[in-house]
């Protein structure tokens, strides 16, 4: 359950990040508002895993979700640069997160 809790999450701080950005500074109410909504339900969110989750486990597997998830955003939504290197560099981070979950710890 602690771990379902963590990945939707790391869901909600895509959802997040990518609202906040289209809300060009605060300046839009409609993507202000999800923006704020889902990072304050993000929180929460991992605080509720982290009842089961050891803390430096969880936050890497949030943070990194999180990561992964804005930066391919960024490429397929936003238009952002796919090279070679950079999705390299992003396998490098989901490996570390399955790698994390698969430890268990």
């Amino acid at each position: 359950m602690a771990w379902s809790l963590l990945v939707a999450a790391a869901l909600l701080e895509i959802v997040w990040a990518i609202a906040l950005e289209r809300s060009d500074g605060f300046t839009r109410f409609g993507p202000t508002a999800v923006g704020v909504i889902a990072a304050v339900l993000s929180f929460v969110l991992l605080t509720f895993a982290l009842r089961t989750l050891p803390v430096g486990t969880a936050y890497a597997v949030w943070v990194g979700l999180g990561a992964l998830g804005v930066a391919l955003a960024g490429i397929v939504v936003l238009g952002e640069s796919a090279s070679v290197a950079r999705l390299a560099c992003l396998l490098l981070i989901l490996i570390g997160v399955v790698g994390l979950r698969l430890l268990k710890g």
